[in-house]
């Protein structure tokens, strides 16, 4: 009796720290094939009121920037870098330095060049930190797969 006492405590306690952790920030995917060659990769984040993320060109000693890493793959090339939506540009006491986030939502669109006909999978991660006026998430990755058809 006394084991599943001690079983049933431990299951609730996960419970409670599962639901204590924040996740601000959702991720979509989408691909558009733009000729028979080429196609767009959108990357949305969908950002929770009062949280923001960073943009990809943030200098070195300031936040988490937003980082996509593409996995290796003998069906695309990228063309180009990763492009974003225009951020909120400040200056962060924090940091001594302008930083550029957003709020709200961010798109990011990755060009890529098409060396098969047949569909492709675009794999890789973004790493990205969250921050609000209060606290910074730990910087997370989350792993994407976006098909193009």
């Amino acid at each position: 009796m006394k084991k599943l006492i001690i079983a049933l405590a431990l299951v609730a306690s996960a419970q409670v720290l599962q639901a204590q952790i924040l996740r601000p920030v959702k991720w979509s995917y989408a691909a558009k094939k733009t000729s028979s060659t080429e196609a767009t990769v959108f990357f949305k984040a969908t950002i929770d009121k009062g949280w923001h993320i960073y943009s990809q060109n943030v200098g070195d000693g300031g936040p988490t920037k937003t980082v996509f890493t593409f996995s290796p793959s003998q069906q695309y090339a990228l063309v180009g870098k990763t492009k974003e939506t225009n951020p909120i540009v400040k200056f962060e006491k924090m940091f001594n330095m302008q930083v550029g986030y957003f709020e709200n939502q961010a798109v990011f669109q990755q060009k890529i060049k098409l060396k098969s006909k047949n569909q492709t999978a675009v794999k890789g991660s973004i790493q990205f930190g969250a921050c609000d006026d209060n606290e910074c998430i730990p910087p997370e990755d989350v792993n994407f797969n976006v098909t193009v058809k």
